[in-house]
């Protein structure tokens, strides 16, 4: 059957690529995350049968920020199934993106918050998450990033509002959890000043994030 040709392709090169993080230099285990960012916007069961999450979260500690940005971003790529989130929280990767909310590189930061938020969306996500201190990381990662540098380059500005919109999101995430949105009540004066400030997407965001964790049962 002709559809059963891309199947195996993906399953191969989920393999090979999962195999070539583990042992080729840096520059290669960019290129291949970036194939497989790529690949899992089609497909992520293949990744995730490969061993691809656990490689990922490895790749969260390494000594280069371009890599440790790209295994962030992939581990929100591969979390978007519901397997996806269960094996996230099952390998251990949650702890290790809260401390990269505080990376000296705010790609990073951006991309950890991204992951978290993916893996949050489910019950157990959010206990993990909560458990590991997320929402106190999130809270810091918020407030530090108001007015933190002052002379910001053009793309420096992209990628704050980046860490903004997704930090937001993940905290939207953790306010669906009892627990979790007792420690944000805190912090809704200043996504209030976030949704006054911000453009028409961070307006949205913000506004959702009000509104889940006032929200009265």
């Amino acid at each position: 059957k002709a559809s059963g040709g891309p199947m195996i392709n993906e399953a191969v090169v989920s393999t090979q690529s999962t195999g070539k993080l583990k042992t080729e230099t840096d520059e290669i285990k960019e290129l291949v995350l970036d194939t497989m960012h790529y690949c899992m916007k089609v497909d992520t069961e293949q990744a995730l049968t490969a061993g691809a999450m656990e490689v990922f979260t490895s790749l969260l500690t390494h000594g280069t920020w371009e890599i440790r940005g790209k295994a962030a971003r992939d581990i929100m790529d591969i979390s978007f199934p519901l397997a996806g989130k269960r094996r996230a929280v099952k390998c251990g990767c949650i702890p290790v993106l809260v401390k990269l909310l505080a990376d000296p590189n705010f790609n990073v930061r951006s991309q950890a918050a991204g992951a978290l938020m993916s893996i949050a969306i489910t019950t157990e996500g959010k206990k993990a998450s909560i458990g590991e201190g997320a929402v106190e990381a999130l809270i810091t990662l918020l407030r530090m990033d108001e007015g933190s540098e002052v002379k910001l380059n053009v793309i420096k500005v992209n990628t704050l509002a980046s860490v903004r919109l997704l930090t937001v999101k993940a905290i939207t995430m953790l306010a669906e959890h009892p627990e979790g949105r007792e420690k944000l009540s805190e912090i809704v004066p200043l996504l209030e000043q976030i949704k006054a400030s911000g453009g028409p997407m961070m307006n949205k965001v913000a506004t959702t994030a009000i509104n889940v964790i006032t929200w009265k049962p």
